[in-house]
């Protein structure tokens, strides 16, 4: 391919997106991330805290059920990939018959039966299995979208920031259930009723809200694959940069939730800001609006602040080389009084300016790997590949869970007396788990992805092949 149909390829005019499908795909992965992060965060919390199943316990049945979970991404990826709809479709489809099961389970979940430890457990592991299996559908559905919404790299890289910040707002939402629940509670309405409520608000609600996303449009059609499950799957050896992305992505994931943020800012009943106190779990809304903010704000501006920097690899590296200084800053400043609270999170918010677009530069990297692999093997993998993202955030959740049962039974963590009230041991090492376990994750991210490879030019003149090649197809396919 010359360079002058490379700068053609560049130049020319393609179908952008429309801002109203894309409000509505962002509005749908919102709806979704108020769900997951409802069950990811506090599926755990609840069985151990709400109905005292035994830390260990708790954190085996939920870590091994990912685990086993996390298998099936792959194999779902393979089987969207070989699929298409009557229609014509892969991918849009999905967005429209998943979301009322999942939303219905995720409810079912949290209900407060009556019965005892070991049927309890047994419920919820039925359903989370049931809920996993459908929400692969649904998550490869959703994020497949971001590379057939556009055969241009650039206006694919613009809808991974839109729908990004979609999915961080359904997430906030999600986040503020520790203020959502001190109003309830002081309503006079009991934990297990009002997690059930929320199961229903958050969980249901969130996927209903979820199917505004089928409104987006697929702009690359892919050719119904021949190939057998096993080949399909296959295919992903021919995917160095995604392999890379998710490796690094296990380790930071892994290290930031050693233990649930939740844990530390329930060890202390109240922080002093100076003019005013707050409980521990309404301190934990505020510390993650106040860091937040500026990142969520910078993720407006990520595509350009890549362009600047280079490309979406070295906005990745200066994400976590920012989290590195700025956490081990944050430990030895402290947070045991108001000037050192506030010194904190004026760091941490430095750190999260680019951490916050991470996602975004995830996706994009993703989305060009895919018109990689279609150079590479004629193939379109976006099933396949973006189950992968679902596979790591499962198998880090999972070994997560399994990691926070064995350090709370460690710290002597009693599930029967309030957090604050909690052994010398376990208060000790809040503070450097909290602040200094994302260290780990953020060195160990640095390292394997600066071996992912993000060339502009190599990229562009991909991308002229394939729209060659699919004008090609395309004069074939209306000759016959």
């Amino acid at each position: 391919m010359s360079a002058e149909n490379t700068e053609e390829v560049k130049n020319r005019e393609i179908d952008r997106v429309s801002n109203g499908k894309l409000l509505a795909y962002s509005i749908g992965l919102a709806g979704q991330n108020m769900t997951y992060n409802y069950i990811s965060n506090w599926l755990f919390y609840y069985l151990e805290n709400i109905r005292h199943i035994d830390a260990r316990v708790s954190g085996l049945i939920t870590g091994i059920s990912r685990v086993w979970d996390s298998i099936n991404d792959p194999i779902v990826g393979a089987m969207v990939d070989k699929h298409k709809f009557k229609n014509g479709e892969k991918l849009r489809p999905i967005l429209l018959y998943t979301p009322p099961i999942i939303g219905i389970l995720s409810a079912l979940m949290f209900m407060p039966y009556k019965v005892g430890k070991l049927p309890l457990v047994g419920i919820v592991c039925a359903c989370y299995l049931l809920w996993d299996f459908f929400y692969s559908f649904q998550d490869v559905g959703l994020w497949g979208m971001i590379a057939v919404s556009s055969p241009n790299s650039q206006e694919r890289s613009r809808v991974a920031q839109w729908v990004s910040i979609g999915a961080g707002a359904g997430s906030t939402i999600g986040g503020f259930f520790q203020t959502f629940r001190g109003m309830v509670n002081g309503m006079g309405v009991s934990d297990p009723m009002t997690f059930a409520l929320f199961g229903i608000i958050l969980g249901l609600g969130g996927e209903l809200i979820s199917m505004s996303a089928h409104k987006m449009e697929e702009k690359i059609e892919t050719p119904k694959s021949e190939e057998s499950l096993i080949e399909a799957i296959l295919i992903l050896k021919e995917n160095k940069k995604l392999f890379l992305i998710s490796a690094a992505r296990y380790f930071k994931d892994i290290a930031n939730t050693i233990l649930p943020w939740v844990y530390f800012f329930e060890s202390r009943e109240f922080f002093d800001l100076g003019f005013v106190k707050f409980s521990g779990g309404n301190m934990q809304v505020i510390y993650s609006m106040l860091t937040g903010v500026i990142g969520a704000v910078a993720m407006l501006f990520a595509t350009k602040i890549a362009g600047k920097l280079g490309g979406m690899k070295k906005l990745l590296i200066l994400a976590q080389v920012s989290n590195i200084i700025c956490r081990i800053i944050s430990y030895f400043i402290g947070f045991t009084s108001p000037a050192k609270i506030i010194s904190v999170m004026a760091l941490i918010s430095i750190a999260q300016i680019p951490i916050n677009s991470m996602d975004i530069a995830h996706r994009s990297l993703t989305a060009d790997s895919i018109d990689y692999v279609e150079y590479k093997t004629g193939r379109r993998t976006e099933g396949i590949s973006f189950s992968i993202q679902n596979f790591i955030s499962k198998l880090s959740s999972a070994t997560v869970q399994i990691i926070n049962g064995f350090v709370l039974s460690a710290l002597g963590h009693d599930s029967k007396v309030p957090n604050h009230k909690q052994n010398a041991t376990y208060m000790k090492w809040q503070w450097p788990i909290f602040m200094l376990g994302p260290v780990i994750g953020a060195v160990l991210y640095s390292i394997i992805i600066s071996f992912v490879d993000d060339d502009k030019e190599e990229n562009a003149r991909i991308e002229a092949e394939l729209l060659e090649r699919h004008r090609l197809q395309e004069e074939k396919a209306a000759e016959m």
